[in-house]
């Protein structure tokens, strides 16, 4: 299994069913900067009152606040093999997390797509019932179209390192995880 991995996907798509299960079977350390972010929120910091703004309409979250919640876990995870869930989200934040690992004495073993259609999308997250703010269609529907705006050069420079693999997402959980899986083995 890869040291380090990124599970990439919309909004919606599996990301932490997956790194559940990766984290279940191989002990790897998810950092989920949507996690981060919400409990940021949720503790009231200064980080978490800065991303909401963002967040509730449905926009990124800014690189230079989403490195900075990185940073400060990253820590945490020396000697640890670790999942990015849903990160980077774009290109200058790939590139800052490869040299950030690079200093770390890590490398970035694979980056995993887990391909959705918007409509299978929409119809999850409206049907997740988390009652999140973020879960209704204007904002779903803003969060895809910005998702759409960053994936694609993302996904170049994955593809230019060699790292991009694409799993088909619109399976059962066991299915793509067996896709996820295999693509976390190299």
């Amino acid at each position: 299994m890869h040291q380090t991995i990124a599970l990439l996907g919309p909004p919606g798509s599996g990301k932490g069913t997956q790194a559940a299960r990766l984290q279940e079977e191989f002990g790897y350390t998810p950092l989920s900067t949507g996690n981060l972010l919400r409990a940021a929120r949720l503790e009231d910091t200064e980080l978490g009152r800065r991303a909401a703004e963002y967040m509730d309409r449905g926009d990124l979250v800014p690189d230079e606040l989403i490195l900075g919640v990185v940073r400060e876990a990253a820590d945490d995870f020396e000697g640890k093999a670790v999942l990015l869930d849903g990160f980077p989200r774009t290109r200058a934040q790939a590139e800052a997390i490869t040299a950030g690992l690079t200093q770390l004495g890590r490398e970035l073993g694979a980056a995993i797509l887990i391909d959705v259609p918007d409509d299978v999308v929409m119809q999850r997250i409206l049907n997740r019932g988390q009652g999140r703010s973020d879960d209704n269609p204007e904002t779903v529907r803003e969060r895809l179209r910005v998702y759409h705006g960053e994936i694609d050069p993302l996904l170049a420079y994955y593809d230019e390192l060699g790292l991009l693999r694409r799993v088909d997402g619109t399976g059962d959980a066991d299915e793509v995880y067996e896709q996820v899986r295999r693509s976390a083995e190299g």
